[in-house]
C-alpha cells in the first residue's frame, strides 16, 4: 500500500467519510489522512447532510446503505452545495441499478466493498474519462455469488423461503449456503 501524501489534491483536501461500520470508518479515516486528506467522519445520513450543509468537502466517500436511510440523499445534498465535489459511493450491496442511480445524481464513481484505501484514492482522483486501474484484489466469482445471495436475503427480510423462491433455488440448498462462512 502506498501511503504518501498526494500532490494532486490541490489546496482543498477536505474529505467526508460516511459509513455506519465504525471499525471500517476509523481504519479508512487513518489511511486517508496518511494520503494527505483532511478527514471528517459521519455515521448517519443526518450527520452527512449536516456536514454537507455546513462545510461541504472537496471529496466524499459515501456508503449507500445506512441505518437511518440512503447515502444517495447525502450525495444529492453535497452536489447541491458543492457541484465540484468528487464523490465515490461505496457499498457492500453492489448492483447495476444503484450504480446507475448514484452516477446520475452526481457520484464520480461507485465501488463495491471490500475496497481498500488505494482503490478509493484512485477513484477520487481519477479525472475526466480516465478510468482508475482495476482493483488489485477483485472479488472471486464465489464471493460475488455469495454477496448477491446475501443481498436478496436481506431484501426479503431474512425470509429463507421467499429468498429461495426469488433466486429459483431449493430452500435447503439456500440454507446450506447461508450457514457457511463467506468465501474470499
Amino acid at each position: 500500500m502506498q501511503e504518501e501524501p498526494l500532490a494532486e489534491l490541490g489546496e482543498d483536501r477536505s474529505l467526508l467519510l460516511l459509513d455506519d461500520d465504525e471499525p471500517f470508518l476509523k481504519r479508512l479515516a487513518r489511511a486517508m489522512e496518511k494520503r494527505g486528506f483532511a478527514v471528517e467522519t459521519a455515521s448517519s445520513v443526518a450527520e452527512g447532510r449536516a456536514i454537507a450543509g455546513a462545510r461541504p468537502p472537496a471529496f466524499a466517500v459515501v456508503d449507500l446503505r445506512l441505518e437511518d436511510g440512503n447515502g444517495l440523499d447525502v450525495v444529492e445534498a453535497l452536489r447541491a452545495r458543492r457541484p465540484d465535489c468528487r464523490i465515490v459511493v461505496l457499498t457492500g450491496y453492489g448492483a447495476i441499478a444503484t450504480a446507475v442511480a448514484a452516477v446520475k445524481i452526481g457520484a464520480t464513481d461507485y465501488l463495491s466493498k471490500p475496497a481498500d484505501a488505494n482503490d478509493i484514492t484512485n477513484a477520487l482522483l481519477a479525472r475526466g474519462s480516465e478510468l482508475p486501474p482495476p482493483p488489485e484484489n477483485p472479488m472471486s466469482a464465489d464471493r460475488v455469488r455469495w454477496e448477491h445471495i446475501q443481498r436478496v436475503y436481506e431484501l426479503c427480510d431474512r425470509n429463507v423461503s421467499e429468498t429461495a423462491r426469488r433466486l429459483n433455488m431449493h430452500r435447503r440448498t439456500l440454507q446450506r449456503i447461508l450457514a457457511k462462512r463467506s468465501p474470499k
